[in-house]
């Protein structure tokens, strides 16, 4: 039996727009958790004693944020069905001591997080984004969404062979933004942010701070079929499940199983920490869920069994100009549905009893979908899929979009998957 279509275009249109309200994993878990409260959802400190009430409720620690609804009558050994995705995207982050320059230009120094393609940084209007500390432990969001910073690239007339051999770049001489001329004083950038997010001077302790490129998102191609933006990997999946769960609550008392949303931080480094996905923040949450509803460690147990998680992450659509780099016979296109990942390498988590949950559930929701496995002479990247199989016990599927220009400041997707796969994400959050 089939369920109507939820979301359309109109829901590529919200994505673009959350897209560029979320320049760092602290907006895109504020801007999710925003959406969860419009929808009933109520946060729950950890700090605080949890009840066993009906409802939607969420945690938020840092860039992560953890999302379920409870139905009316869900017993302590009910099981859950997740959403996993991952909040950050490879960057570049501001140092500890930041201000720096060389030969009169100043600039901001900064580390290389994640995989990212460099090249694409260069020549870019960036902004800076993230969160500062303050005295009192408190945290403000910072988001100056203007032309501030920019990484020249040296000019072809003294880099006459940068076309023929490439171009190549040293992560510590070469990607450090300019912000200014003058001299450099020590102290500069925070006394900026500080002014820029109303915060009192010297009341900044501590940052989180990255460079974000402003260029906003923006439909693309003749007829508009695709999409191009920043940080779709990963916040595309977690835009699309925050919209499932909401929309999976409505149903309320008919749910049988617990949706939940489990949207972590550090996937892109590999996941260890207090946020990400190989930490305890997840089982945790689930524990709590059980034992505040009564359960004993055997209805823990019974739930975990009976959980199934979806890990949405995007994956690779065959590239037009590089086509040998990926499976002969695995070609995933855009606006084909989402994707479904395979390695048995345990590099993705899906087996053949995940390959059929997934398409039960893109039965149901009426969405198209399509294969992934990586070229046997490529290395396959992973995700959050088998830290979640491995760490939980729980089944776990890996799934996604495909798009272009992984990990580069921008990237492309098809303008119809967004909304595929939150329909498809719906229906197997409805159980």
């Amino acid at each position: 039996m089939s369920i109507p279509t939820r979301f359309d275009r109109g829901h590529t249109d919200d994505l673009m727009s959350f897209l560029a309200a979320s320049p760092s994993p602290y907006h895109a878990v504020a801007n999710a958790a925003e959406r969860l409260e419009k929808a009933g959802f109520r946060q729950v400190a950890e700090t605080d004693a949890w009840d066993g009430t009906s409802g939607g409720k969420y945690v938020l620690r840092g860039g992560a944020i953890i999302a379920w609804y409870v139905p009316e009558g869900a017993s302590a050994a009910t099981p859950y069905r997740i959403v996993g995705a991952h909040t950050d995207s490879p960057n570049l982050r501001v140092k500890p001591i930041p201000d720096t320059g060389a030969r009169g230009w100043r600039q901001v120094a900064v580390e290389i997080y994640g995989g990212t393609l460099l090249n694409t940084w260069l020549d870019r209007d960036l902004g800076l984004s993230g969160r500062v500390t303050l005295k009192d432990g408190s945290h403000r969001l910072v988001h100056v969404d203007r032309a501030l910073l920019r990484v020249p690239q040296l000019a072809v007339h003294l880099d006459r062979s940068v076309n023929a051999d490439g171009l190549k770049l040293d992560k510590q001489r070469h990607m450090t933004p300019i912000w200014g001329l003058g001299e450099v004083a020590e102290g500069d950038l925070i006394a900026f942010v500080e002014e820029e997010t109303g915060v009192a001077a010297g009341d900044v302790r501590g940052w989180d701070l990255m460079v974000h490129s402003i260029e906003p998102p923006a439909y693309l191609g003749r007829d508009r079929e695709l999409v191009a933006g920043p940080r779709m990997d990963n916040l595309l999946s977690v835009h699309a499940g925050t919209a499932a769960l909401t929309a999976a609550a409505a149903a309320g008392s008919a749910l049988t199983t617990i949706p939940v949303l489990a949207a972590f931080d550090h996937e892109e480094n590999g996941s260890q920490s207090d946020t990400g996905a190989d930490g305890p923040l997840l089982g945790t949450v689930l524990e709590r869920s059980v034992f505040a509803r009564g359960g004993s460690y055997e209805d823990r147990a019974r739930a975990f069994a009976g959980t199934v998680c979806l890990s949405s992450d995007t994956g690779h659509a065959v590239h037009p100009n590089y086509s040998e780099r990926h499976d002969p016979g695995h070609h995933p296109m855009p606006n084909g549905g989402p994707i479904l990942k395979v390695n048995v390498n345990q590099r993705y988590a899906t087996d053949g009893s995940g390959r059929a949950v997934f398409a039960a559930a893109c039965e149901r929701a009426e969405v198209p979908w399509q294969s992934f496995v990586s070229n046997n002479s490529m290395p396959c990247g992973t995700t959050i899929g088998p830290i979640t199989a491995a760490r939980h016990g729980i089944t776990t599927v890996d799934i996604g979009v495909a798009i272009l220009s992984m990990h580069s400041a921008r990237e492309l997707c098809g303008a119809k998957d967004p909304y595929l796969l939150a329909n498809a994400l719906t229906a197997f959050l409805e159980g």
